[in-house]
Parts: structure tokens; sequence; C-alpha cells
């Protein structure tokens, strides 16, 4: 399986349900799917070998865990040449304060999503490290008041 193509009725079954509850037991997937474990155990390892599936992970709640203050923040670099954009996203790997980063087109080149304990560190981080970095021309922040929707799956039908 390596394009959609090759996907039938039970794999789109399988990938909804470990969507929805990645600890699913590999007995209650089956019977959800309408197939016996080992099958169903054999396709969801070839969704995971073949790429569909890239990993599973809990979500976490930041703000009980300290972490609820959040920022998107609009980057623009001076130059958009390869090697340029190399240089920053490899930067960006290394702050902890960024946990989501994405090349854009549009009004700027890439947009952050930051989260810390409190606003004070995102400043900090903003006005000093991102802001100083080379090849960064202008930053715009917008501070998150609250998440009206929260949906990372994919909008499987």
């Amino acid at each position: 399986m390596n394009t959609t193509d090759d996907l039938d009725t039970i794999d789109w079954k399988i990938l909804k349900e470990l969507q929805k509850s990645g600890r699913i037991t590999n007995v209650e997937l089956s019977d959800r799917v309408g197939l016996s474990p080992p099958p169903t155990l054999r396709r969801v390892q070839a969704l995971e070998r073949d790429g569909f599936i890239t990993g599973y992970r809990a979500q976490l709640d930041g703000a009980k865990l300290g972490y609820g203050v959040q920022m998107m923040v609009l980057v623009g670099l001076k130059s958009q040449a390869d090697q340029e954009m190399r240089d920053f996203e490899r930067r960006v790997s290394g702050w902890p304060i960024v946990r989501e980063c994405y090349a854009v087109s549009g009004v700027a080149d890439y947009v952050l999503k930051c989260a810390a304990r409190d606003l004070q560190s995102i400043q900090s981080f903003v006005m000093g490290a991102l802001s100083k970095a080379p090849n960064v021309d202008s930053v715009k922040t917008s501070l998150v008041l609250h998440v009206a929707k929260n949906e990372p799956e994919v909008p499987l039908l």
C-alpha cells in the first residue's frame, strides 16, 4: 500500500478508529472493523510500515501542566533562499518554546505555534532569540485567548 487508492474499506475503518482512540486494543479494533484480530493486526502493521500511520501519542492539557500561554507568530525572512530556510528550520528545532512550525505562503514565510508557562517567557523569546535570529526580517504575534477548536486529526469521511 503506497497510495490511498491501495486502501480498502477495512483500512479506512481502521484509520478512523485508531485516529479516534490510539489506545484501543487490537481485539476491540477488530470488533469495530468487522475482522478477526490477526488480520487486523497485520493491516495495522502494514499501515504503519507504509507511512499512513506515523505514530501514537497522548494529548496533554498544557494549561493543567503549567503551559497555559500560547502564541501564534508570523515570521518573515529577509531571504527565502533554500539554505536560509533550512537554517531557520534547524534553528526552530532547537527552540523548545516552538511547538509547531509551518512554512507558508502569503504574508509570512513561517507560522510558529508557541507554548510557555507565562507571557514573559514568550515575550522574552520573541524579542530575543527569534527577532535577533539571522535572516529574520519581521515578527508578528497573536496571543491565543482560547482554543475554539482543536482537531489535529485528518478529516476522514
